[in-house]
């Protein structure tokens, strides 16, 4: 497959299957010691029953453009490549998921973007202080740790990172004046 341009829509209920699915593939790709098939029924749940009744959710999709032999091109289906939840009420973004073989191209950034959007007063997340993929894609994007604390499920502990718009406006500023 080639040619995968993404495009970013509003979440709709029939995407609820290919949403979890994702999210498990990436977590497992993050951290494949741990056995997150066994978290699957967890996970739906709280998609069903915490995330969709009040985030924001941002699709990433793909229309990958499938090259015939006879030169040809073929345009498949869309694919879901990731996925943002954002809840505006308490600023709280607490998935931001791309497929893995989408990481580093771009689609992140286009989802924290729309978050940002969703949200411009401002973002706070959790992440775990060992993911530092993560970290620094965040730092990159003007998120600051403002706090530390344990993942109540895993234990783990996290760091909890935040934007705020004016933030972004001074690393602006201070970037013009240097």
């Amino acid at each position: 497959m080639s040619g995968a341009a993404c495009s970013l829509r509003p979440y709709a209920a029939e995407d609820e299957d290919a949403a979890v699915a994702l999210w498990l593939k990436t977590w497992q790709a993050a951290y494949p010691e741990l056995d997150f098939a066994e978290r699957l029924s967890w996970w739906r749940a709280r998609w069903r029953d915490e995330l969709t009744p009040s985030a924001e959710i941002v699709i990433a999709e793909a229309q990958y453009v499938k090259q015939e032999q006879d030169g040809k091109q073929d345009t498949g289906n869309a694919v879901m490549i990731g996925f943002v939840t954002v809840d505006r009420r308490t600023l709280y973004l607490d998935q931001l998921v791309v497929t893995p073989e989408r990481w580093g191209s771009g689609v992140g950034t286009a989802l924290l973007a729309a978050a940002k959007r969703i949200s411009p007063q401002g973002l706070d997340l959790d992440v775990n202080t060992d993911n530092a993929r993560a970290i620094r894609f965040y730092t990159k994007e003007k998120f600051i740790i403002t706090g530390a604390g344990k993942n109540p499920i895993s234990g783990r502990p996290i760091h909890r990172m935040s934007w705020r718009p004016a933030a972004d406006s001074v690393a602006s500023s201070m970037r013009t004046t240097t």
